[in-house]
């Protein structure tokens, strides 16, 4: 045990670290921390276990969970077009880009070339979250029409990434149906099981949340995807519902 805390506190120094120089030097600590992990792991390198890369998994699955929830679905009927076509630009651009120049110009082979313009077309929502947060643009319709742009443009890698060397096993249609229903019955059930749950103390609302999106990423691993994006789409589903809970301005004022 007493290598598993020598560990965390290793990691948990880092993520220190990244917050004090975040806060001197006025940026984002989510672009902070990753200078900090490239700094960390060319120089003392911090071991990576299983534990590191589940905890670091379910923060990103959570991230975009809640990057999904702040698109209501008045933001998606203002925005469909122009996320549609930044996304779709977005993906298309750095892949196509990066396929060519890595086969034509560099001389890589095939797969290699596309492998290259899967990884250098794909963005992080997480991260663009965490900033869009820091900086209060989640709020706006700006930060909005980003975070779901954002969405297409990992749409377009994850579909990307499947077509090219996902292999279209048993579990990857079961992982399609299940994301299907799931999005299909949550909207339905949530609001119910919240009311009935009544923000109780022990937080049982978070819990289930938690339930939902570990099982959706178990399948989608499990089916060739990733856990990120059933994650994105129920936070989208579900961002109506959240919204109608929130408390209302004292004086019967109406939330923007």
């Amino acid at each position: 045990m007493e290598q598993l805390w020598w560990e965390a506190s290793v990691w948990v120094a880092l993520a220190l670290a990244s917050s004090l120089i975040s806060l001197r030097i006025g940026i984002s600590v989510a672009l902070v921390e990753l200078i900090v992990g490239i700094l960390a792991g060319n120089t003392i390198q911090p071991k990576i276990t299983e534990w590191v890369n589940f905890l670091a998994s379910f923060g990103a699955v959570i991230l975009t969970f809640l990057a999904g929830a702040e698109l209501e679905s008045r933001t998606l009927k203002r925005f469909w077009k122009e996320s549609l076509v930044l996304g779709f630009i977005g993906f298309l651009a750095p892949f196509g880009l990066a396929w060519l120049v890595g086969q034509f110009v560099l001389g890589w082979d095939l797969r290699a070339a596309q492998i290259a313009g899967i990884a250098l077309s794909t963005t992080s929502v997480a991260v663009v979250y965490a900033v869009m947060v820091e900086s209060g643009l989640n709020a706006t319709p700006i930060g909005k029409l980003i975070l779901a742009a954002c969405f297409v443009n990992d749409l377009g890698t994850v579909i990307a990434l499947g077509l090219l060397f996902t292999s279209f096993g048993p579990w990857f249609w079961v992982f399609l149906a299940v994301t299907f229903i799931a999005l299909f019955i949550l909207p339905k059930v949530t609001p119910y099981y919240l009311a009935k749950v009544n923000a109780h103390s022990s937080e049982p609302e978070v819990k289930y949340i938690y339930l939902v999106l570990i099982l959706l990423a178990y399948i989608a691993v499990r089916g060739g995807s990733e856990g990120v994006l059933p994650a994105y789409l129920v936070g989208m589903v579900l961002a109506d519902t959240f919204l109608s809970e929130l408390p209302r301005p004292k004086g019967g004022a109406s939330g923007t």
